[in-house]
């Protein structure tokens, strides 16, 4: 049995890309990552420690990761479990963290479950990856906070130190 569990909910795959790298700093052979958006019949009593990473489209996590959260509180509670927010805002000192990051204070007062440690990450900007549609609003939100607005680029803004002292102070709480 795989003592931890990284569940995520990713747009682009950042979100995942940061779960694989956790998983690996927690070592792959402990670690089990599952999409939050296939774990409807997930029995996290399986699990010992447990963290859920979520990523921010147009100001707004999934809300399946409302309702999973809603099904599992509880669990999720007594088991201290961890939260990480991938978003673009990130990229921004002071905009890095549970207290600067407008997105993680909407989600505490959202949320039933008040998460042990809290993690914000910046993510990643793919524009080709994007539809059309997402493009064009994605390259005026970009152009509002001052950021890259070519829609050639694809820029990686996760300080991946960050994601490392997340992790280590994650497995610092584990129970043995």
């Amino acid at each position: 049995m795989k003592s931890t569990i990284i569940l995520y909910s990713t747009r682009e795959g950042q979100t995942h890309k940061i779960a694989q790298f956790m998983a690996e700093q927690i070592g792959n052979d402990s670690c089990e990552l599952v999409d939050l958006h296939q774990a409807d019949d997930l029995d996290l009593s399986l699990y010992s420690n447990i963290i859920i990473g979520a990523s921010i489209r147009y100001g707004h996590f999934n809300k399946k990761l409302y309702q999973f959260i809603e099904q599992h509180k509880e669990h999720l509670t007594s088991e201290g479990a961890s939260f990480y927010s991938v978003n673009l805002t990130a990229r921004k000192p002071g905009k890095d963290t549970p207290e600067g990051s407008v997105y993680i204070q909407k989600f505490l007062k959202r949320s039933p479950w008040q998460p042990k440690h809290i993690g914000v990450f910046a993510g990643g900007l793919y524009y080709p990856r994007y539809s059309w549609f997402d493009r064009v609003m994605i390259r005026f939100i970009m152009s509002m906070t001052d950021g890259e607005t070519d829609t050639s680029k694809e820029v990686e803004y996760t300080d991946w130190g960050k994601v490392t002292l997340f992790t280590q102070r994650f497995t610092g709480s584990l129970t043995k």
